[in-house]
């Protein structure tokens, strides 16, 4: 018994010197298979130096691969940045270049603007403005006067009874009142043939109408008092006017008259006994021309009575200018 183990012991030692011999001859860097190992009595243990080296390996491939994708992004992030500004300084000129350009249009436009302008004023004459109309009282427009009568168409009579009305003797009194109105509304005018002075003539209301024994706007011319006259009124008042003076003008107060006329004389400047007095000088037996020509000689002065004057007595005959 005691042998056997002896003999283990011996062959133990011869192994574990040939397994020293085989370790010392094992190459660098090699790996021992696990069979050899066995062989030799060595255990194995997980963890062993190949699979280090191997996720050593691995973990310097993927360090550079992010390296590379790191260099690669960057400078993909360099070349957009370059890009960019490429493009804005390209944006820039072109915004530059419009702006330039507008300018250049703007200017033109203004340039031919003024230009036609300039044609313009030289070609428009220049006006002061327009004064403000003035304020004017309104005018009552007159009737427009009769057409000139020619010499042939006159009508002398030299048995014409003439008469005066005045102021302070019309109808109503203290009036200018007129009843057949031509050139004016109220009795009036100067005397000369465009402004004839008002006159009144006989009536009649036999035919229910009033019918004037003259026809109104009829001019008659007297060279006693050198003024021309025009029918406008009426003489005699009532009911029944033909009954009246001037109607009835034959043999008017005894003098062998063949008509009747009144012609007004104003008389507002005086008082009544001095109108009454004028009334009295024209009051006789006169020459009228009825129809007359424009040509007679007219006294100057505003009517018979004018200036504080009763001027009448030229007498009959007929002065033409």
């Amino acid at each position: 018994m005691r042998r056997k183990y002896l003999l283990s012991a011996a062959m133990l030692s011869v192994l574990l010197a040939t397994s020293a011999c085989g370790a010392a001859t094992i190459a660098p860097n090699s790996s021992p298979q696990p069979a050899d190992l066995a062989q030799t009595g060595v255990e194995v243990s997980s963890g062993s130096g190949p699979e280090v080296g191997t996720s050593q390996r691995v973990a310097a491939e993927k360090a550079k691969a992010n390296k590379v994708m790191a260099t690669a992004a960057a400078k993909a992030k360099s070349d957009a940045a370059a890009r960019t500004a490429v493009a804005k300084g390209a944006a820039a000129q072109n915004a530059a270049a419009e702006k330039v350009a507008a300018e250049k249009v703007a200017a033109a436009t203004a340039a031919a603007a003024k230009k036609t302008a300039a044609r313009a004023a030289a070609k428009t004459p220049v006006t002061a403005p327009a004064a403000a109309p003035k304020r004017v009282a309104p005018v009552v427009p007159k009737p427009a006067p009769a057409p000139i009568q020619p010499a042939s168409s006159e009508k002398i009579v030299n048995t014409a009874y003439t008469t005066a009305y005045t102021w302070h003797d019309n109808t109503p009194v203290g009036s200018a009142s007129i009843s057949h109105p031509v050139l004016r509304r109220t009795a009036g005018g100067t005397g000369t043939y465009a402004d004839p002075i008002t006159i009144a003539v006989g009536h009649s209301l036999a035919t229910g109408k009033d019918v004037l024994d003259f026809p109104a706007g009829t001019r008659i011319y007297l060279p006693d008092v050198r003024r021309y006259f025009i029918v406008e009124d009426t003489c005699g008042d009532g009911n029944d006017p033909e009954n009246g003076p001037c109607h009835q003008g034959t043999n008017a107060q005894g003098t062998n008259s063949t008509l009747w006329i009144d012609m007004w004389i104003g008389g507002q400047s005086v008082d009544a006994d001095g109108a009454d007095n004028c009334a009295s000088r024209v009051t006789d037996i006169h020459t009228a021309v009825f129809n007359p020509a424009s040509n007679y000689v007219v006294a100057p002065g505003a009517g018979v009575i004018h200036d504080g004057r009763c001027d009448a007595g030229y007498g009959n005959s007929l002065l033409r200018k």
